[in-house]
């Protein structure tokens, strides 16, 4: 009887070592399906998929998930947490003066460009300025608005932007089009990461 009972013991401690730890299933995880799957299948460790948004979710915790990784794991107590998934975008913004190469000369875009940056230089005001000269007709006093790398503006533009820093003022001409912009960088870039996260009870 004692002999069975020491093998049952070995039997038993050997069952519970091979069981796999929460952090190794998590490595296995992959994708947001998966995740899920996991959710669904493992309710007695009070699984869930969190989903955080830079700049929204902003308690400590929500702060240090979003410096993660897709694919790091890390455990906070007895609650271990992977992200799924990450999808990080940067928004630029700035204002544009639209003049039309099919409807000016050369030399006369060279020389509203210069009328405009000098006006813009001594202080007048970039929206007084979009409504004066811009030629497309736009009631947004030249705002673009943020944009995420969609192509709202031509990809010239778009570029341009996204190279300069807030306050610089530059010019863009989209030859094959025969358009011309005078751009002013309004804001500082704007980063958005969106996660998912697997959270459970356990390590």
């Amino acid at each position: 009887m004692k002999f069975s009972l020491s093998v049952l013991l070995v039997l038993f401690s050997a069952a519970a070592i091979a069981q796999p730890t929460l952090v190794e299933k998590f490595q296995k995880i992959g994708t947001v399906q998966q995740a899920q799957q996991f959710v669904d299948a493992n309710k007695d460790i009070k699984p869930a998929l969190l989903r955080l948004t830079y700049g929204k979710d902003t308690s400590l915790l929500d702060k240090r998930l979003l410096r993660q990784k897709q694919g790091d794991i890390f455990s906070v107590g007895y609650v271990t947490y992977k992200v799924v998934e990450a999808k990080e975008s940067i928004a630029y913004r700035g204002s544009y003066i639209f003049l039309d190469g099919s409807s000016l000369s050369p030399s006369e875009i060279d020389s509203l460009k210069k009328v405009i940056v000098a006006k813009a230089n001594a202080g007048e005001s970039w929206d007084k300025l979009s409504d004066q000269y811009t030629m497309d007709g736009n009631t947004t006093k030249g705002d673009t608005d943020w944009f995420f790398g969609e192509l709202m503006f031509p990809k010239e533009v778009q570029d341009a932007i996204a190279a300069h820093k807030q306050g610089d003022i530059f010019f863009v001409d989209v030859s094959e089009r025969n358009w011309h912009y005078i751009i002013k960088k309004t804001y500082e870039d704007k980063v958005q990461k969106d996660i998912v996260v697997l959270r459970a009870n356990g390590r």
